[in-house]
């Protein structure tokens, strides 16, 4: 059946969701697709659900940090598994039904299927094929490919928070967030956990002396990070799963065998467009995703895209928020509207969480001053039972404007907001001095961070 539309959008993620409130009450007739369930990844199945596990986590860690400092309990507690699976369930199995029917409720019409491009404005779904006068893809993205033998053995994160029962032994494949923070939890229910990293570096954008921080923290809590240990191959037999590992560096040249009884993916994502038939719309792809400009224009200017599948901007739910944000002011509105990633915060919740905004980058030592602050034996890391806790900030002492901020330790997620706001809207770092806030709070640390 052929149907024209105003606006079709293509994926009810963040970035798809987001846009779709913004365009539906203009009054324009809009189609929305999705592959899967409604709602994509996040929240039903990513950042929202992780963070319950890796809340459960830090509060199971927290209580035994303070286990003979006044927590009436002898033995440490694990994460329940089974339990945490139910409320886990009770909380995100609505989701995709709730979401589905509130595009109804305001008017768009829901399609499930793949969807790919016959010509730059027409899509097939089914047998529905679609023609609209503006094009919104927001498809997400997907595990990366390994291409190792082996590979269909491996469990993605969204697989890990559905398993009924989480095994003994665990190898995370990759050094970046979703192993690290995965690793925590699992760690948490008693697990052996170990992390195998291709490289050098874990987390490589990020700051170097704070993650080595976060990485002894890490190892302070039983997981294994060993460097330098590209995956190369995957066996199942009778005793779980045997890794394989290759040479990662020239000073390691020998393999060595790792037993499992399951092995994480954690080896980043990647735009999931093979589908889409892009070429037939001559959309172009820039590094494997979906090139855009700052008004979020694909190289076909009526088709826009945002969210995960996109070239520019962090993989980060709120970009995809403010993508989405973007791409539907600018069909409302003519191209008014360019994106700003300027102040954008981000963390990984591991224990402890480290949580950042800016750059760590430093040009020119000259102009920048750093101030790199050990805050293990700050009242609000001390009163949390916590070891590892420090803080790093970035100005540039020509204006006083703070460029880059790292936050290690108790409440790191929540106080980088107050560096983010700094950041975005152009505060000097004198400016902070002048905030009141709560005491005694990581939020009232920020002050002595400077």
């Amino acid at each position: 059946m052929e149907k024209d539309y105003d606006i079709i959008i293509i994926g009810t993620g963040t970035a798809g969701r987001i846009f779709a409130d913004k365009v539906a009450h203009s009054g324009l007739k809009i189609a929305i697709i999705d592959s899967g369930k409604y709602g994509g990844i996040s929240p039903p199945r990513g950042c929202d659900t992780k963070k319950m596990f890796t809340y459960l986590a830090e509060v199971t860690d927290w209580t035994n940090r303070l286990i003979g400092k006044g927590v009436g309990i002898q033995d440490p507690l694990k994460i329940d598994w089974p339990s945490l699976l139910e409320f886990k369930r009770a909380v995100t199995e609505e989701c995709p039904g709730r979401i589905e029917n509130h595009f109804i409720e305001i008017g768009i019409d829901t399609y499930h299927g793949k969807a790919y491009f016959e010509n730059p404005n027409t899509v097939i779904v089914g047998e529905d094929k679609l023609k609209g006068e503006y094009i919104f893809l927001a498809t997400g993205s997907k595990p990366r490919k390994l291409n190792i033998p082996g590979e269909e053995y491996i469990t993605t994160s969204e697989e890990f928070m559905n398993i009924e029962k989480l095994p003994e032994r665990i190898i995370f494949i990759g050094g970046g967030h979703i192993s690290l923070e995965f690793a925590h939890v699992a760690r948490r229910t008693g697990a052996e956990v170990t992390i195998l990293h291709r490289s050098e570096r874990l987390l490589r954008h990020s700051d170097a002396d704070m993650v080595n921080l976060l990485i002894k923290a890490t190892e302070a809590a039983g997981i294994k990070i060993l460097i330098n240990k590209p995956v190369a191959s995957i066996e199942k037999d009778a005793n779980g799963f045997l890794v394989r590992t290759g040479s990662g560096s020239e000073t390691e040249s020998e393999t060595q065998n790792f037993r499992a009884d399951m092995v994480m993916h954690g080896a980043g994502r990647i735009p999931n467009t093979e589908d889409l038939h892009l070429e037939k719309a001559g959309i172009k792809i820039e590094k494997g995703a979906i090139a855009v400009d700052n008004y979020m224009r694909t190289s076909k200017l009526r088709v826009y895209a945002g969210g995960d599948c996109v070239s520019e901007g962090m993989k980060l739910t709120p970009v995809a928020a403010l993508q989405g944000e973007v791409a539907a002011a600018n069909i409302l509105n003519e191209n008014s509207v360019e994106v700003n990633y300027t102040g954008i915060p981000n963390a990984v919740h591991t224990i402890p969480v480290l949580a950042s905004v800016g750059t760590s980058t430093v040009k020119d030592n000259k102009k920048y001053k750093v101030i790199f602050r050990d805050r293990s034996n700050w009242y609000t890391t001390r009163k949390a039972g916590m070891e590892f806790a420090a803080s790093k900030v970035i100005i540039d002492e020509a204006n006083d404007r703070i460029t880059g901020a790292y936050i290690l330790g108790p409440d790191a997620g929540e106080a980088i907001n107050i560096f983010a706001a700094v950041v975005r809207l152009g505060l000097k770092a004198s400016d902070i001095k002048k905030l009141v806030f709560t005491y005694p709070t990581t939020f009232s640390d920020i002050r002595y961070m400077l």
